[in-house]
């Protein structure tokens, strides 16, 4: 039996990009930066960063399109892929990659330091009631299936 397995805990590096493939799927590509920290025989702290490219499919992609940015929080756990492909210069170049199958946002929601609250401790009034005409593509945080 085999196993390809990639799990890692960092941070964004940039916003993640989203594009759409001819057939209509959404896919997503991230940037995440994991750092590791030690002490050199010497007793010097050593920090060294790593950078790991992450693509996602489908309503992940969406989710990630709407929820993150850069510097968030992020556990990405996939595969681990590599790409090939020959450049406009005729160099073969390669990639590899992290395809997510699971996303848990760690950070509060955007621009809130925490977990959302309703501030008065009861239900949100803030929003007039949806009505069956009120139709939107926006996804909901209480959508997301983790």
């Amino acid at each position: 039996m085999d196993l390809n397995r990639a799990t890692i805990l960092g941070r964004l590096t940039r916003d993640p990009e989203l594009r759409s493939t001819t057939s209509g799927k959404t896919v997503a590509t991230l940037s995440v930066a994991t750092n590791r920290v030690w002490s050199d025989q010497s007793g010097q702290k050593q920090e060294q960063s790593e950078f790991h490219n992450c693509v996602l499919w489908g309503k992940l992609a969406d989710i990630a399109g709407q929820y993150l940015s850069k510097g968030r929080r992020v556990y990405v756990e996939g595969r681990i892929q590599t790409r090939d492909w020959t450049g406009n210069d005729g160099v073969k170049r390669y990639r590899t990659e992290i395809v997510g199958d699971n996303l848990i946002m760690l950070d509060g929601p955007r621009g809130a330091a925490g977990a959302p609250s309703s501030g008065s401790g009861g239900s949100d009034d803030s929003h007039p009631p949806m009505d069956d005409t009120d139709v939107s593509d926006e996804i909901k945080v209480e959508d997301i299936p983790f």
